[in-house]
């Protein structure tokens, strides 16, 4: 049986101390209108995206099954919410802005585990990292 979702799924790091930080401070602020799920108790699978890339960066899952990943997801997750956050969400998805939000994702996912809420478990490791596991795709 097909799953139908109405709504758009976040993927975050559930073994990271600033993803989760970050995604109580997204429930608390943003007031999501979506399901938030940490990637270790995801069927993967099922939202049609790769382990490799939910190790890599945050994701966004559209209820159609469209995969958007790192500060795109952040985007994406913004614009859904609605008010101000929608305003700041469209903002991220144009360029420059994109890029410049591209950069300032990879460099936070890079040095999470430096952050506040961050712990060694953090970290993007040789093994564990992008790099090793992941090719993402380039920037429209």
């Amino acid at each position: 049986m097909e799953d139908m979702r109405t709504r758009a799924v976040l993927v975050y790091d559930g073994d990271c101390g600033f993803c989760t930080s970050s995604v109580t401070v997204v429930r608390r602020w943003v007031r999501p209108r979506y399901e938030i799920t940490a990637r270790q108790w995801t069927d993967l699978g099922a939202l049609g995206v790769s382990r490799q890339r939910a190790e890599y960066e945050a994701l966004w899952v559209t209820p159609d099954g469209t995969v958007y990943g790192g500060a795109r997801a952040v985007a994406k997750l913004l614009a859904s919410a609605g008010g101000g956050w929608a305003v700041v969400g469209a903002v991220l998805q144009v360029a420059p802005m994109r890029w410049m939000a591209h950069g300032i994702y990879r460099a936070i996912a890079h040095n999470r585990h430096r952050l506040p809420g961050g712990t060694p478990a953090c970290a993007l490791t040789a093994g564990r990292g992008p790099d090793a596991v992941y090719v993402p795709p380039r920037l429209p």
